[in-house]
């Protein structure tokens, strides 16, 4: 049950000085509790006093020079909302003083009828209920808030089922297709060895490595996202000439761009510092976005790689002549397995640019695109020296 301190300071609003003068009279005649009465005789001095001072309960009559009726009970509960109100009514005025109490209001007296006890307990009855209902209303907002944050655990919780059920369903597809090729290639091999040439022997078995090796960079790619999700992809840091590490990037792509007839111009801008980084994360990063770059470039095209290093970072930047990226793809291109709407029958599993954002974050850089569809795309990857 709620309690009422022993000093009890109450605001009386009241225009008739004979009323006032009797009210103050009961409180001083009170044994249970001290109280502290300030009289004013207007709406407006009532909300001056109440914003000097904080008041434990409030009588307010009724009929007031600058008020009249229910017109001042919302000007006082906005004003000072958890101030409990009592008002003052004369006979006739019964039925008002009734609905000030469904709006708001936390009782009310018949003047006629008030004596100590009367005064007394209605005082301390508003001040314990309008407690009781603050503190109600305070619990409520606190259920609201953990209503609220339930809810966003769970819907979060469901998309991430959805997201594993997605995850799981496609890395089963990507899994299956190198899979199919290594059982098609060992079928052909144990049942026509005797009359397969040498030289297609030679072409099954590449097959069945190329597949091994799909494979393998696949589940490397799904493992290093659970490490990163997990908070467990941690920097190795060690020497690295960057220019150096670039080139063997490019001549390791080299392969792939002379089918393509792609040139990649290379350029180094800037000082570079003595720095330490780790290898395998810029390996996954540069090597996706070049790849990328080749991937999506047309044939004949020109793709540009640049190295600019400044006082505390550094930046890589690859450009393409390729197909670009759709707008509505770009918010959710960093995602696992999301594929821009344009790639038709381009091969790739949609991993690359969620693994690269991750070692970027883990190196703790970051990444831009600049993309436009049809013209190319470019990616800016910019690392604090270390």
């Amino acid at each position: 049950m709620m309690t009422v301190s022993n000093l009890v300071k109450v605001l009386l609003i009241e225009d008739s000085l004979p009323e006032a003068r009797l009210l103050l009279e009961f409180l001083r005649q009170a044994d249970s509790k001290e109280f502290r009465l300030t009289h004013v005789k207007r709406l407006n001095e009532a909300l001056n006093a109440l914003t000097r001072e904080n008041y434990d309960v409030i009588l307010l009559d009724l009929t007031l020079p600058d008020s009249q009726g229910l017109s001042s009970l919302p000007v006082l509960m906005n004003h000072a909302p958890s101030t409990p109100i009592v008002v003052l009514t004369n006979t006739n005025d019964e039925d008002l003083a009734i609905e000030a109490v469904r709006q708001g209001a936390q009782d009310y007296l018949v003047k006629r009828q008030v004596n100590v006890d009367v005064l007394v307990r209605s005082v301390c009855y508003a001040i314990e209920r309008k407690q009781a209902l603050e503190t109600l209303r305070t619990v409520n907002q606190s259920l609201e808030v953990r209503v609220e944050e339930r809810t966003a655990e769970l819907v979060k919780a469901n998309e991430l089922n959805q997201f594993k059920s997605e995850f799981v369903s496609m890395l089963s597809h990507d899994i299956r297709n190198p899979l199919n090729t290594i059982l098609l290639a060992a079928g052909l091999l144990q049942n026509y060895d005797e009359k397969l040439t040498k030289e297609t022997k030679y072409n099954h078995f590449e097959m069945i490595r190329s597949a091994i090796k799909n494979m393998a960079q696949l589940l490397d790619e799904v493992s290093l996202i659970g490490k990163a999700d997990a908070g467990k992809l941690e920097c190795e840091l060690f020497g690295l000439d960057l220019e150096l590490f670039c080139q063997q990037l490019i001549d390791e792509a080299q392969l792939s761009t002379r089918e393509k007839n792609l040139t990649i111009k290379f350029i180094s801008v800037g000082k570079l510092a003595d720095a330490v980084w780790d290898e395998i994360l810029l390996r996954h990063i540069l090597g996706n976005l070049l790849g990328n770059a080749i991937k999506y470039s047309r044939t004949g095209g020109k793709i540009k790689f640049e190295l600019i290093a400044q006082e505390n970072t550094v930046t890589f930047r690859i450009q393409d002549c390729g197909i670009g990226i759709p707008k509505e793809d770009l918010p959710m291109l960093f995602h696992p397995f999301h594929r821009a709407a344009n790639v038709g029958g381009i091969p790739g599993t949609g991993l690359g640019l969620s693994i690269v954002k991750k070692c970027v974050e883990a190196h703790g850089g970051e990444i831009l695109v600049d993309s436009k569809v049809g013209i190319g795309t470019a990616f800016t990857v910019t690392l604090p020296v270390m």
